[in-house]
């Protein structure tokens, strides 16, 4: 009789601990590491930096932010299988990224689908932000913000490139992802994917000819020591996607959860004005470093890369194209 009621006891025990751990799971601190691959001096890292401190301190340590920069925390490939299992808390990733997840996802970064930054803004802001959120979502993957990496320029060491054929046979690296593969076979180069924090000692070892991304990272990793041309073919305008775990972000109270959204919302705009004024800047810096710019043929460009949106119709289907074009007006 004493073991039966030891046991009884010990079950309701059990019971009331099973009764109260999703609210002592919200009552406990969280501690969140945010990584990303670009290096400290970038505007992603200052503004991650900024949002980490006032999410922090707004409430009052029970959300821990801390930035890690230049991949400690991996690739980017790696920190979103991390969100996805819960073994990294957040990231700050080029929105190109997330197509191994979910292929749609690389609507964003259609080549010449923006013709300005603004036209961007609002669509990620509006309703191609909030389908695109929902995916990720399903993917356990929760959209804090949209913030900005930038229209991307080639820069290569061999030759300017003013047209499509200009790039024929040029060792470029990209982003691992099939349309920006893809882009750059139809326009002639020979392009091949390379994690970023390989990138610099590919190009000082000859490995590749050439790379394409937005000039402040061309700055900030010192590509200006291993590139000589910078063409201004503004081809791909992409995303920087502030994003959690949604297993992590489910530990966050309510409260905090719009501490947390208010402080992503605020810091995003703040990092697209460090790209708006430091794009002004650029040129005369890189220029300053010995770099070479040149204007391209826009025009020659759109018409050969139109093959591409023909291809992916399928993979992001008519509405989504439909909310695409209504912001492209």
């Amino acid at each position: 009789m004493k073991h039966q009621r030891s046991l009884i006891k010990g079950g309701l025990l059990a019971a009331c601990l099973a009764t109260l751990s999703p609210a002592m799971a919200l009552a406990a601190d969280v501690t969140v590491r945010l990584g990303h691959v670009l290096p400290e001096s970038h505007s992603w890292h200052q503004a991650a930096t900024g949002f980490a401190e006032e999410v922090t301190a707004r409430t009052d340590g029970r959300v821990s932010v801390e930035v890690f920069a230049s991949g400690q925390l991996g690739s980017e490939k790696e920190v979103i299988e991390g969100l996805q299992f819960g073994s990294v808390q957040a990231g700050l990733i080029g929105s190109g990224s997330f197509q191994a997840v979910e292929p749609r996802m690389g609507i964003i970064e259609m080549p010449y689908a923006w013709g300005a930054r603004d036209q961007a803004f609002a669509a990620l802001d509006g309703d191609l932000g909030a389908a695109l959120e929902g995916m990720l979502d399903a993917k356990g993957i929760k959209v804090l913000g949209w913030w900005e990496n930038g229209f991307r320029n080639i820069t290569n060491n061999v030759r300017p490139i003013e047209k499509p054929a200009d790039l024929a046979g040029l060792k470029i690296r990209v982003t691992p992802d099939k349309v920006r593969l893809a882009t750059f076979e139809l326009l002639g180069a020979q392009p091949a994917p390379l994690s970023f924090g390989e990138l610099y000692s590919a190009l000082q070892q000859g490995v590749f000819d050439a790379q394409e991304n937005p000039l402040a990272i061309i700055y900030s990793s010192s590509f200006f020591e291993v590139q000589k041309y910078v063409s201004l073919t503004e081809h791909i305008w992409g995303a920087a996607t502030l994003t959690m775990s949604k297993s992590v972000w489910d530990k966050i109270s309510a409260e905090d959860q719009v501490i947390v959204s208010e402080a992503a919302t605020t810091w995003g705009t703040k990092q697209r004005e460090m790209v708006a004024a430091a794009n002004a800047e650029l040129v005369a810096k890189l220029e300053e470093k010995g770099m070479q710019f040149n204007n391209v043929d826009k025009a020659a460009f759109i018409e050969a890369v139109a093959p591409i949106w023909e291809s992916q119709k399928d993979v992001y289907g008519e509405d989504l194209l439909a909310i695409l074009n209504t912001y492209r007006k």
